[in-house]
């Protein structure tokens, strides 16, 4: 629900400042309706219902895959198309991955999204209703933002959102933002950011030409740049960067430049996780299972503690990169 519109709501009818707080605990905790808030009084609900939409988004479609992933698209109230995933996982784990834009302006030529027309910034409260729409079915306790759009291009709302968290069962050290390496962001994220948030940094290649081709965010902040805004961060935070590696066939997979990873990476800094790609339609294959496990051999033999990532929701366009808030195909 729109916080801001609330507030003003409740003030508008002279209620007392701890409504606010009693409606947020209510919804945080998956109620999904006002009249489930009991110890409002019935007239103040009825005003609620008629003044302050339950959610600032209107659900489109929703899809579940066959490992249990479920992909939600929204419309916001001026219609702009979002995204948000919940990945089950079988140690009982359940991950939000948010979209903290409607499309991106960064045009990544892996990324779904990045084809799609670049709408606005989603504000705080349209990012919390994309947690809260799942946290209605289940309890909820991981979240990235790394959905539609660039977070740290709209950071002011994602650190909004993110303060939000722990009311819903999300910690902050459980809470993670991706960047394609948005410097501008990372230095604030750095500065300003009091919360202990996991940074995640998509570099996808490891010399500046190749990663310019696929990721044209490298012409205004190169890799070196990137990467010493990465190491104030630690520095700082003592925190390590998780850095997400795109495995794709031909282009950025092979042992010898597993090894200019290598070089270029302080381990002490970063950890590597190697992303099998998702099918976009677009002009990528991914790497063989051979590949990646030979690049992955490379990082350990230089002391990288390197993980594949399982991938979640593939058959719904829902795992990484695949995200265009296309409405579900009519089984």
């Amino acid at each position: 629900m729109d916080l801001q519109r609330l507030t003003q709501t409740l003030d508008d009818a002279g209620q007392p400042a701890f409504r606010a707080r009693q409606v947020w605990r209510w919804a945080s905790t998956g109620a999904a309706s006002y009249a489930q808030m009991t110890d409002l009084p019935a007239a103040l609900r009825a005003r609620l219902e008629e003044h302050v939409p339950f959610s600032s988004l209107d659900l489109r479609g929703e899809q579940t895959a066959s490992d249990g992933t479920v992909k939600a698209l929204f419309h916001t109230h001026d219609r702009r198309p979002i995204e948000a995933v919940l990945m089950r996982y079988r140690d009982g784990r359940r991950s939000v991955c948010v979209s903290s834009q409607s499309g991106c302006p960064l045009t990544c030529t892996f990324c779904a999204t990045g084809a799609m027309r670049f709408g606005r910034n989603l504000t705080a409260s349209e990012i919390l209703d994309q947690v809260l729409h799942f946290r209605r079915v289940e309890p909820v306790d991981h979240l990235v933002f790394m959905g539609m759009g660039e977070p740290l291009m709209n950071l002011d709302h994602v650190l909004g959102a993110a303060e939000k968290l722990p009311d819903v069962g999300i910690t902050h050290r459980r809470t993670g933002i991706s960047t394609v390496g948005w410097v501008p962001g990372i230095r604030r994220l750095t500065e300003e950011c009091d919360m202990p948030l996991r940074l995640a940094l998509s570099l996808h290649a490891p010399e500046d030409a190749l990663r310019s081709r696929i990721m044209p965010v490298n012409e205004r902040f190169d890799i070196a740049e990137v990467l010493a805004a990465c190491e104030d961060w630690y520095a700082k935070r003592r925190r390590r960067v998780f850095v997400e590696y795109l495995m794709l066939g031909g282009v950025n997979d092979t042992v010898a430049q597993a090894r200019r990873l290598a070089a270029l990476l302080d381990r002490r800094v970063y950890k590597v996780n190697l992303i099998p790609f998702n099918p976009t339609g677009g002009q990528y294959e991914g790497s063989s299972r051979a590949a990646i496990a030979a690049f992955k051999a490379v990082l350990a033999e230089h002391g990288f503690e390197a993980t594949v990532r399982l991938t979640r929701g593939r058959d719904i366009d829902a795992a990484c990169g695949q995200l265009a808030a296309k409405a579900p195909v009519a089984a």
